[in-house]
């Protein structure tokens, strides 16, 4: 039953010729062109691509500088231990100690249960960072602290110097590892910084653990120090210079926000302090304490400033999206 114009609805007719034409797409190989358009870099109402980790800033953050301070300081006490460094040996073990008791309760506390912790005791899997780095801080743990207890007490030095030295073969590992945990993640400012990330872990550990170094022990004790805080803060800045050009847009959150401003503050901290130690450092007990106490400030300001561009780059989806399509273009062309 045909209706009356009255019921006629606008619009609603086939128009011949007037289909809703060719829209323009990226071409194929072999002369095909695409008929749908490049998907935009929004999802569903707005919401992340990926899942953010649940990392507490403060927990995580903490639990990267604090263990890299730990594992660079032993290597440090070690050094100093052979050069007939005393008490710039009995600082850092201690440190060290101190450090990484404090990294594993920042660790457990984001757990939430320290059963969680031991529950990831029960199996060793290679290919998982994070249980290596559970076992490799089980191991590392009791070094360190036997080799601080051991050397306070003057207690069977033998077996502190065993502890030492093993707690110095563990320190670079547990200096880096943190670095490959966030790397192996999904976070594109931690995932596609996977070349970078560990040495910007390992010179900002060696810079904090030089720095603390500078802080506690005497003036006639830290010329080591002195060298290594220089080659820690010039290997962390350059690696992460490196880092942010080469991730692309990737790296504008690692410039921008909150990050950006931590990061610019650990470079300059970084600078600062490694150019007082260097150059007033070995005769100004005051200089080498501000100088210290600029590289460890530089060094947290380092590990917070990654967690939180990592954290940016999980929850806006542009950084998911983007890269991977040109990679698909890169790889169709």
């Amino acid at each position: 039953m045909s209706g009356s114009a009255g019921d006629e609805r606008p619009g609603r007719e086939a128009l011949v010729g007037k289909g809703p034409g060719r829209r323009k797409g990226r071409r194929r190989g072999r002369g095909e062109r695409a008929m749908v358009p490049d998907a935009t870099f929004t999802s569903y109402y707005g919401k992340p691509i990926i899942n953010a980790p649940v990392w507490k800033p403060l927990d995580i953050a903490g639990y990267f500088f604090l263990g890299g301070l730990a594992g660079a300081g032993s290597v440090l006490a070690a050094g100093a231990q052979l050069t007939g460094r005393p008490r710039t040996a009995r600082a850092l073990k201690i440190s060290s100690a101190v450090a990484i008791s404090g990294s594993l309760a920042a660790l457990v506390h984001d757990l939430g249960r320290p059963a969680r912790f031991l529950n990831m005791l029960r199996v060793i899997k290679p290919t998982s960072p994070m249980s290596l780095g559970s076992w490799l801080l089980t191991a590392y743990g009791p070094a360190a602290g036997a080799a601080a207890a051991l050397d306070l007490t003057g207690l069977f030095p033998r077996l502190g110097r065993v502890a030492t030295a093993g707690a110095a073969t563990l320190g670079p590992a547990v200096a880096a590892y943190t670095a490959v945990l966030a790397a192996d993640t999904a976070v594109p400012a931690w995932h596609e910084a996977y070349r970078e990330l560990p040495f910007v872990f390992v010179g900002s550990a060696a810079a904090a653990a030089s720095g603390m170094a500078l802080v506690a022990a005497p003036a006639r004790e830290n010329a080591p120090a002195r060298s290594a805080a220089v080659f820690g803060a010039a290997v962390e800045v350059a690696a992460a210079k490196l880092m942010e050009h080469r991730l692309g847009m990737i790296g504008e959150t690692y410039r921008k926000g909150r990050a950006g401003r931590l990061m610019r503050a650990a470079t300059a901290l970084s600078a600062a302090g490694a150019a007082g130690a260097a150059l007033l450092g070995g005769r100004s007990r005051t200089a080498a304490v501000l100088g210290g106490a600029a590289l460890l400030t530089a060094s947290a300001c380092t590990r917070f400033g990654v967690f939180d561009a990592g954290m940016r780059s999980a929850n806006d989806p542009k950084y998911t999206v983007v890269p991977q399509r040109r990679r698909l273009e890169a790889g169709a062309g």
